[in-house]
C-alpha cells in the first residue's frame, strides 16, 4: 500500500457513475477525493447532494494541477478536451467516454461523426478492459473505460473467438438488456418514469454506436455481429444473450475451458457451470457472471455430424455503473496508482 494518499478528482461528478465513483474513491484507503467537479468551468447543474459528504463545483482546472488522477465521468465529444488538459498538469486520466476507445481515429469519426479533437492521443490511449490489457493499463497516462454492453458482450466472447471456437463466418447475435441509467441521467421522454415502467422495449435497432466497439475488441473484426440494446423497467444492470454458432465438432466444454483458462484467478469474473447469472446477483458488484448454454437442449435443434449443437447460447451479467462504468474504471486506476486492483471494489 502507498504511504501517502493519491489525490484525484472526478469530474461529471453528478452523473450516475460519477457518484458511483466519487462514493467508491471515499472509500478507497488509498485515494483522496480532492474535487467532484461538473464538467464545465463556472457552472454547477441544479442536482441533488452527492452520496459524499462534498459539495458538486464548477471545473476548476487550478485545482486539479498537481493531482494524481482524474477521472472522466463525461460525456461523448466533452472528455476529449478535458482529458487532453488534465495530461498537460502531470495527471493520470480514465476517460469513461468513447472519445479514446478506437486506436483508429478515421473509425472514431466514422461511428461518432465528429472530427476527433485530439488525434495525437488516440494511439496512446489504452482500452480499458483489465482481463485482457492489465500490464497496459498499468503503464498508461490515458485509458479509456470500456462501454457497458461491450464489457457485458466481449467477456463473454473473446476467450471464444481467441481458442477459434466460433464460426466468424455467421452471424453473432447479441441481445442486450439493460436497467434505464444507462441512458444517463439527461432528462428524456423514452426515460419518464410511465414510459419505463411496466414497459420493455429494443432501441437503436441496427444503429447503436456499441457495435463496432464490440467487433474490435471481441476480435470479431470482419465477422457480422448483430448487436440490438433494449431497455429494461428496473434502474442497473445489463444482461447480454449472445448466439453464437460454433465451428463444427467444438464443445461446450472446450468453451467453457476456454473461459476458464481466461479468467482463471480472476477477481471479478465468475464462470457458471450449472444455472444461469441474474441482475440480482450482479447489481452493486464489481462482477461479470457468464453461463453457456448447449443448444441441442432445445426441441428440434439443429446438429453438426458430429452430433454436437450449431448454436451456443451465451449469457453474461453485469451492472453496467460498475463493472460497465465505474468499478472498471476504479480497476483501471488502481493499477495506473500502484495499488491492488480489487481495492475499494471488494
Amino acid at each position: 500500500m502507498n504511504a501517502l494518499p493519491k489525490r484525484v478528482a472526478v469530474l461529471g461528478a453528478s452523473g450516475y457513475a460519477g457518484q458511483e465513483l466519487c462514493e467508491r474513491i471515499e472509500a478507497h484507503p488509498g485515494l483522496q477525493l480532492t474535487a467532484a467537479m461538473s464538467a464545465r468551468e463556472g457552472v454547477v447543474p441544479d442536482e441533488p447532494a452527492l452520496p459524499v459528504d462534498r459539495p458538486l463545483e464548477p471545473l476548476d482546472w487550478k485545482r486539479i494541477a498537481g493531482l494524481d488522477a482524474v477521472l472522466l465521468a463525461t460525456p461523448h465529444g466533452a472528455s476529449a478536451p478535458l482529458a487532453a488538459r488534465a495530461l498537460e498538469l502531470g495527471a493520470k486520466v480514465v476517460d469513461l467516454s468513447a472519445d479514446y476507445r478506437f486506436g483508429d481515429v478515421a473509425r472514431y469519426e466514422r461511428v461518432y461523426g465528429v472530427e476527433h479533437p485530439h488525434p495525437e492521443l488516440v494511439e496512446e490511449a489504452v482500452y480499458g478492459l483489465v482481463e485482457f490489457e492489465r500490464d497496459r493499463i498499468a503503464g498508461a497516462r490515458l485509458v479509456a473505460a470500456p462501454g457497458c454492453y461491450p464489457t457485458s458482450v466481449v467477456l463473454a466472447l473473446r476467450p471464444l473467438i481467441e481458442a477459434q471456437l466460433i464460426e466468424l463466418s455467421a452471424p453473432i447475435v447479441a441481445d442486450c438488456k439493460s436497467g434505464a441509467s444507462g441512458a444517463g441521467k439527461r432528462p428524456s421522454a423514452a426515460l419518464h418514469f410511465g414510459s419505463v415502467q411496466d414497459n420493455f422495449r429494443a432501441y437503436n435497432v441496427g444503429q447503436h454506436r456499441h457495435a463496432p466497439e464490440i467487433e474490435t475488441y471481441a476480435g470479431a473484426s470482419g465477422a457480422r455481429v448483430v448487436f440490438v440494446p433494449h431497455l429494461l423497467p428496473c434502474f442497473r444492470g445489463i444482461l447480454s444473450t449472445i448466439y453464437v454458432q460454433p465451428k463444427p465438432g467444438a464443445s461446450v466444454s472446450e468453451a467453457r475451458a476456454a473461459w476458464e483458462r481466461a479468467y482463471r484467478g480472476e477477481a471479478f469474473v465468475k464462470v457458471f457451470e450449472r444455472g444461469q447469472p441474474e441482475l440480482s446477483r450482479v447489481v452493486r458488484t464489481n462482477q461479470c457472471h457468464l453461463a453457456i448454454a448447449d443448444g441441442r437442449a432445445f426441441p428440434g435443434a439443429e446438429v453438426d455430424a458430429a452430433g454436437e449443437a450449431v448454436t451456443w447460447v451465451l449469457t453474461s451479467a453485469i451492472d453496467n455503473l460498475l463493472k460497465g462504468a465505474a468499478g472498471q474504471a476504479l480497476q483501471c486506476l488502481n493499477l495506473m496508482l500502484g495499488f491492488e486492483e480489487a481495492e475499494g471494489l471488494r
